[in-house]
């Protein structure tokens, strides 16, 4: 069978596409960077296209044309710069469902969630129920799939945020830490497709995945820390009133583009717990693994805890850079005659105070750049780039700059330090 994938890249897709290959289906999957993809998948075919772009019939009507069934596994959390839910889990899906009626498309699986639990009326769950509802209203031959939590040997947003609380140093805090959190393996989400495709739900089918047990957030961490090897540490109950500053922070950067899994629709779900219905008329009629018994099937290598202990430096190392780099363009500022004293054994006054103003603007854009995701990539390189030229012409104009006490060149190399590192841990997934 064609089948066409949406969310192919992601974390759950990923793994749907891989299994599906697998099957000996051939996959089609969209990505917004369909180059970056085939180097990372060359078995699949990849097309360009964004679903925030695609609301209209006719945006689906050539995509569909030669494949039989699709597999919508892309989501997101909340509303930001890089994501818009309302155009990309509703209207996209309703064009998508009208154009597959048209072309006579012959199946649709939908990856979505428990969307009347905690949290309901947030834009990702409503926006999910929407499209839920109106697919189910369609006539479209379909199968609606609820995973509870995510786990597999990867990790991405909430996952990774797990695995990030779980190797914290000397004590874990954690929000809501007694909520209940059902989880599902990411390879039982991928086999459960793979049955929906092959015809083993009838049509309408709307199922839960759940493993069956039910943990605690401060289980659930306790046995992410033992899986990474580190020893118990004491959970610490964070108050949800003393939590709101730093959802509010996310909630911020996710507006410049960073898909925090500590925004306010985490923390909203969060409350209650991540759960499935509970009732047998929802489950997929076979046992799923449990989250211990996942952890057991995909022992932990160092390289899964040199993630989980960037995972939050991460946010503090882009954040230091632009506090670096932004105050170093406006304190010269306010003084820019005395700022371009080194300047004037080389130069002209006047060509001394413009070049100091136009290298502070520049500071204080890279600074400013570095916290907008589209553009914190750029902004690291030329951070690097103008540190060494900074370096070169300190070394050339006057070399006993790196005998200064105060060491304004010497300070330069851990901020250098700081921008490859931060460069080596930007991606997201």
């Amino acid at each position: 069978m064609n089948i066409l994938i949406l969310g192919a890249t992601g974390f759950i897709g990923s793994v749907v596409a891989t299994r599906l290959r697998a099957d000996g289906h051939v996959v089609t999957g969209l990505a917004r960077n369909p180059d970056r993809a085939r180097i990372k998948h060359p078995s699949i075919t990849w097309i360009k296209a964004d679903l925030a772009t695609m609301t209209e019939p006719s945006d689906w009507l050539v995509l569909l044309s030669g494949h039989q069934a699709v597999i919508n596994c892309a989501g997101a959390l909340q509303d930001g710069l890089s994501d818009d839910l309302s155009a990309t889990q509703e209207r996209a899906m309703l064009a998508l469902y009208a154009a597959a009626k048209q072309s006579g498309t012959e199946l649709i699986v939908q990856i979505s969630a428990r969307t009347d639990g905690g949290g309901r009326e947030q834009p990702f769950l409503a926006t999910k129920r929407s499209a839920d509802e109106a697919l189910a209203a369609s006539g479209l031959n379909h199968v609606i799939l609820r995973p509870a939590l995510v786990i597999g040997r990867n990790a991405h947003g909430g996952t990774a945020l797990l695995r990030a609380l779980a190797a914290m140093p000397f004590i874990l805090p954690l929000i809501h830490a007694q909520s209940p959190i059902e989880t599902v393996s990411v390879d039982d989400v991928a086999a459960t497709v793979s049955k929906a495709v092959a015809g083993q739900f009838s049509s309408g089918a709307d199922i839960d995945l759940a493993g069956g047990d039910v943990l605690t957030l401060r289980d659930l961490v306790a046995l992410h820390r033992n899986w990474l090897g580190l020893p118990p540490a004491p959970v610490v109950p964070i108050p949800t009133g003393l939590a709101r500053p730093v959802t509010w922070a996310a909630d911020i950067a996710g507006r410049f583009g960073w898909r925090s899994p500590l925004r306010s629709t985490a923390m909203a779900v969060m409350s209650e717990g991540v759960l499935s219905r509970g009732d047998a008329q929802h489950r997929p009629g076979q046992p799923l693994a449990t989250v211990a018994e996942i952890l057991d099937a995909n022992p932990s290598g160092i390289q899964d805890l040199w993630s989980a202990r960037l995972y939050l430096l991460k946010p503090l190392m882009i954040a230091g850079l632009a506090l670096f780099w932004m105050p170093s363009g406006i304190v010269p500022l306010l003084a820019p005659i005395a700022a371009s004293r080194h300047f004037l054994p080389f130069m002209s006054s006047g060509m001394a105070t413009t070049l100091t103003i136009a290298t502070c603007f520049l500071d204080i854009a890279l600074g400013a750049l570095v916290l907008v995701r589209p553009f914190s990539r750029a902004a690291l390189y030329g951070m690097l780039v103008v540190t060494l030229a900074y370096l070169t012409g300190g070394t050339l104009l006057e070399p006993s700059l790196w005998l200064d006490p105060l060491g304004p060149l010497v300070k330069v190399l851990p901020s250098i330090l700081l921008t490859v590192a931060t460069l080596a841990v930007l991606e997201e997934r």
